[in-house]
């Protein structure tokens, strides 16, 4: 990525970006440097393990044992909690983690033991995640991501949230070839995703709003046959349920995850804060990004507005489906800017595009210059794919007969 240093004359930001997010103040100077010795997680780990435990325990095996009193169940449920603190407490004081010149040392376990070593050379990105609970505690998980398949993440559960940004910018200082006492990068405001914004865009989708109206039919056709026959009809509530579940996995979940969207733009790599229930901080570093995909659904185009999802180095497996969204909904307009802050030189508005195919066997268009790779398909769901020359993996042509007859 390519940033200039803060300056006094600096331009404002243009409209539709944010203030400094208010997580990225100073830290307090009494935490611990994660960037010097050995450390280990926080001590509240145990009692969360040891409280887990015992919920589960309590739950599956415990229903059990109650049937024969109530006295053998606490007596067993107080066994199981003091065997969890003992070897809970055990495992945490034999674990440690810490950084040893350019390497990650990370010591765990206890009844098998695991010791990695792992050169930031190969370091793809850093998240920090902090579900609702941890929140609550001040609490905080680490995820380092490696390149090397679906064994290379990392967790750290849990630091303070302090220790953890400093950790974190500690690790992609270190990546990126600088000492681990530099301080935290500074960020330039980049876009804030407004909350009416994601309502809106999500609800006005294909299938929300096909779900819906499916959904108003069957209550309706419901409350109809209650009013003739007097009985609600099974295969109503039926098909009822799973739609209103699956509206809600559909609306309700992306619009929890992305609440609070913040995006920013750092040396260290392009920065994404999000979520409420589970507040996430990804920092995706420079040259890390293989491929960018700007989906528009056809509803969209009339409010100006796509989604940019990425391919990222070092995600794999459902961690790439997890992780692939760099803005779920923004002004195209940003959509390209981005494009030409993650690829250094490149400008999409440049590249010419022509046809694919001929007659009626169009399906779409393509485009080639000197540093971009770009084809664009879809109808109802308009999808550009945007590849450099540089980050280009591997060829494929294929063609089936009908596209021999063509």
């Amino acid at each position: 990525m390519r940033f200039l240093p803060p300056t006094e004359d600096a331009p404002p930001a243009p409209q539709g970006q944010a203030p400094p997010h208010p997580g990225g103040g100073p830290e307090q100077p009494s935490e611990p440097d994660p960037s010097r010795g050995a450390h280990r997680t926080h001590w509240a780990t145990v009692p969360l393990q040891v409280l887990l435990v015992t919920v589960v325990f309590l739950a599956l095996p415990g229903t059990v044992i109650a049937q024969f009193g109530l006295g053998w169940l606490v007596l067993t449920t107080l066994a199981v909690t003091c065997g969890a603190i003992a070897f809970t407490l055990l495992a945490w004081w034999d674990s440690s983690f810490g950084l040893r010149e350019d390497h990650l040392v990370v010591h765990s376990g206890l009844i098998r033991r695991s010791s990695r070593e792992i050169p930031l050379s190969r370091l793809q990105a850093v998240d920090v995640v902090r579900p609702l609970l941890m929140q609550v505690l001040g609490l905080a998980e680490l995820r380092v991501e490696l390149a090397g398949g679906d064994a290379s993440e990392i967790q750290l559960r849990y630091l303070t949230w302090a220790q953890a940004e400093r950790l974190r910018a500690a690790l992609l200082a270190h990546a990126a070839g600088l000492a681990g006492a530099t301080p935290k990068a500074p960020e330039w405001p980049f876009y804030r995703l407004p909350f009416g914004l994601l309502l809106g865009a999500l609800a006005f989708r294909l299938p929300v709003l096909g779900g819906v109206l499916l959904f108003v039919l069957l209550i309706s056709a419901g409350a109809i046959a209650v009013g003739t026959t007097g009985y609600f009809e099974a295969g109503v509530l039926g098909g009822a349920v799973p739609l209103l579940l699956g509206l809600m996995r559909g609306f309700l979940g992306p619009l929890v995850r992305y609440t609070d969207f913040y995006a920013s733009l750092s040396p260290d790599g392009l920065r994404l804060r999000y979520g409420i229930f589970q507040a996430r901080m990804q920092t995706v570093p420079p040259g890390r990004v293989q491929a960018v995909r700007i989906v528009e659904p056809v509803l969209w185009r009339a409010l100006g507005v796509v989604r940019v999802e990425a391919n990222v180095a070092g995600y794999v497996g459902e961690r790439q489906m997890d992780s692939s969204t760099l803005l779920p909904v923004v002004p195209r307009r940003l959509a390209y800017l981005l494009v030409g802050e993650l690829f250094p030189g490149t400008d999409v508005s440049r590249t010419a595009m022509h046809a694919a195919g001929s007659g009626r066997a169009r399906d779409g268009a393509l485009g080639v210059d000197e540093q971009l790779f770009v084809t664009r398909r879809g109808l109802v769901c308009r999808v550009t794919e945007i590849v450099p020359h540089t980050r280009t993996q591997s060829l494929r042509m294929t063609a089936g007969p009908l596209g021999r007859r063509r």
